[in-house]
């Protein structure tokens, strides 16, 4: 009796095992939505051209605590590892003023791509994103490899980022 519970208990752990394994593999990661945000400047921002590097997606708000206080932290990061390649595009949520984003932008420095989502389609297409900040990373592959609401925690992303440099 005792040789048939060890048996089925290292077959139940090997099960899950599996299981986590497919789960957390890469190829179960969900790709990243094929969209196009107008910047600030009214340049059009594919995510596929940033396929081959991490890319960093934010929805945010100028009304959000969250969303400012990350501002320096995102910046600081862009600063160092954009030159390695990374990317980062800050998408303003439908409901925030463009002249409001302009004005913060601006008075922030914010050094990355900072775009506006007018008519809400890539906050829909990134899961109906409501709450800000929302955050996704992308690997070089195109897949969201992390989705955090609320405030990320930078030296971890940035450990994150540099691995996949």
């Amino acid at each position: 009796m005792k040789s048939k519970d060890l048996i089925i208990t290292a077959f139940a752990v090997a099960l899950l095992g599996l299981l986590g394994y497919l789960w957390f593999s890469p190829a179960g990661l969900k790709p990243a939505p094929a969209i196009a945000v107008r910047t600030l400047d009214g340049d059009q921002v594919q995510l596929d051209q940033y396929r081959g590097k991490p890319l960093l997606v934010t929805f945010w708000a100028t009304t959000c605590p969250g969303c400012v206080a990350e501002i320096p932290h995102f910046s600081a990061l862009y600063r160092e590892l954009g030159p390695k390649g990374f990317n980062i595009v800050a998408i303003a949520m439908a409901y925030d003023p463009p002249e409001q984003v302009r004005f913060m932008a601006k008075q922030r420095a914010m050094p990355y791509t900072v775009a506006l989502d007018s008519d809400g389609a890539a906050a829909r297409a990134f899961g109906d994103v409501k709450l800000t900040p929302t955050t996704f990373l992308i690997d070089p592959a195109g897949r969201i490899v992390q989705q955090k609401l609320g405030e990320v925690d930078t030296a971890q992303l940035r450990q994150k980022i540099v691995e996949m440099l």
